[in-house]
């Protein structure tokens, strides 16, 4: 891993952090949850590139995003005492596949079957590993959220 790798990744995350909070600006979250909204898609992005760069499996990428993103935002929606959708909605952002619905339309249109059905295959992938990966960290319970002081009793 060289310098302008580990560089490229720390532009890649800060531009996810600022788009993260202009679509939730357009979203209306909380202008005090921003800042967290940002973090969150900041970190889903992270994930996401560091898996690509050393797998290249984007579906898979995809999951372990939406895995740390979705524990983030739930983290931050105790912590903050906000819903989680608060941080979600904004935080999936950057790893949802739009480019990959994009261009299976354009093959579509563009009467190149076969590249429109294997895009579209993948994307369906990636949007089934996302919604997998929401699923799962929502489920879990709730004391792997909080702090759990001691001598508290709630």
């Amino acid at each position: 891993m060289t310098p302008e790798v580990v560089f490229d990744w720390a532009i890649q995350t800060a531009v996810a952090f600022v788009s993260t909070i202009a679509f939730a600006i357009i979203f209306h979250t909380p202008r005090e949850q921003y800042i967290c909204a940002g973090l969150v898609g900041a970190f889903g992005w992270l994930i996401y590139i560091v898996y690509v760069y050393f797998t290249g499996d984007v579906v898979f990428a995809s999951f372990f995003a939406a895995l740390g993103l979705t524990y983030l935002a739930r983290v931050f929606s105790f912590a903050r005492k906000a819903p989680l959708p608060v941080f979600l909605i904004a935080g999936i952002f950057p790893v949802v596949p739009g480019a990959g619905i994009y261009y299976t339309g354009y093959h579509i249109f563009m009467n190149n079957n076969v590249e429109a059905m294997s895009k579209g295959v993948e994307t369906i992938k990636i949007a089934i590993a996302i919604a997998l990966g929401i699923g799962i960290v929502v489920s879990l319970p709730r004391f792997f959220f909080t702090l759990r002081r001691k001598g508290s009793t709630t």
